[in-house]
């Protein structure tokens, strides 16, 4: 298992210098940047309104390596946020009025302070989500973290690609359904995805190739039946997300000659209802390092928050963040393409 880190000299002089060679792509297919398409709205720029949840990256360190994965975690990541920016974070969210913290990673459960902060956001009465991918649940030296997550009421989010084996494992590794599946059995038996306990557990589906996610009510139906019928399992929702032509996607996408066709997909299918409902709108995001972004994918593109902004946690201020001109690029096409995409699934 390697991480893109490792593995870019596989994919030859296509990604020798991206920005540049996507740039006159774009030009010679004449797709308009995203700002040009949205100013069309009518609504004037995209602006944030009111910061609803603060989205945190625990560390890039994770036990998978998968192709869609836009944070480009991997076992060889050493990228881990410390505990001094943990409390900053804490500092922030307590002079807030900031009502949810979604924990990413990475896998987020792989920060040795993650138990601790868990707690002390529990302290503050904040809803808590979690990213996680399921298979480190049954890792040696994390048996006790669903009962943890379950005591303290953590909404748990999971990428599941497919109900079947072949397309999950084709996109997150050999052997991770059935790991999946196992964990799920798990969570299930804790209570997770029965509503009357109240622990949310949801899954989410990651197009396997170069197109667009079906209908999000319809797939949860097939999701739902067919997880039902063959391994006895529950969950609350499905979230379909369109994948980023980011990091490992867009490595994907250069390779396989999909990038131009896949662009042309979300250019053509942008959608002004989805475009008002983004969730750089509401969502503030905190690297690693404390630093701070309009979403998790512009910080993996290093797209920090305008400048004139608190760009640090250590800075943070609410009625400063609020309102401000969000930074935009290509890839946020993909947020606004057909039913939309957020972190939550449909938008629109």
């Amino acid at each position: 298992m390697e991480s893109r880190h490792k593995s870019m000299k596989a994919f030859g002089k296509n990604l020798a210098l991206p920005e540049v060679q996507l740039k006159i792509i774009n030009r010679k297919n004449g797709f308009p940047t995203f700002n040009e398409k949205f100013l069309k709205v009518g609504e004037g720029e995209l602006r944030t309104s009111k910061i609803e949840i603060m989205q945190i990256n625990l560390g890039k360190i994770c036990n998978q390596v998968c192709k869609h994965c836009h944070v480009d975690a991997g076992p060889d990541r050493t990228e881990i946020m410390t505990k001094k920016t943990m409390e900053l974070c804490l500092e922030a969210l307590a002079n807030s009025d900031i009502q949810t913290v979604d924990l990413t990673g990475g896998a987020p459960e792989m920060n040795p302070n993650f138990k601790w902060f868990v707690s002390e956001v529990k302290r503050l009465n904040r809803h808590i989500i979690i990213r996680s991918n399921l298979t480190i649940l049954v890792t040696n030296g994390f048996e006790d973290y669903p009962r943890f997550l379950a005591d303290n009421a953590v909404e748990i989010v999971s990428s599941l690609p497919y109900y079947k084996a072949s397309f999950t494992d084709k996109q997150r590794g050999d052997g991770v359904f059935e790991k999946s599946i196992k964990t799920m059995k798990l969570l299930n038996g804790l209570g997770y995805g029965k509503g009357e306990t109240g622990l949310i557990f949801n899954l989410v589906y990651n197009p396997v190739g170069a197109f667009l996610p079906p209908g999000q009510e319809c797939l949860e139906r097939d999701y739902k039946r067919e997880l039902a019928k063959n391994f006895d399992l529950v969950f609350n929702n499905l979230y379909t997300i369109t994948n980023m032509p980011i990091s490992r996607y867009l490595d994907y996408l250069l390779v396989s000659g999909n990038y131009e066709d896949y662009m042309a997909k979300l250019v053509n299918a942008f959608n002004p209802a989805a475009a008002e409902n983004v969730m750089c709108k509401f969502t503030l995001s905190i690297s690693w390092e404390g630093n701070l972004y309009d979403c998790d994918f512009n910080q993996m593109l290093e797209l920090p928050v305008i400048e004139g902004s608190p760009r640090h946690i250590r800075d943070f201020n609410q009625s400063k963040l609020e309102s401000r001109r969000i930074t935009v690029g290509q890839h946020c096409f993909a947020c606004t393409a057909g039913a939309g995409s957020s972190c939550g699934g449909e938008i629109a």
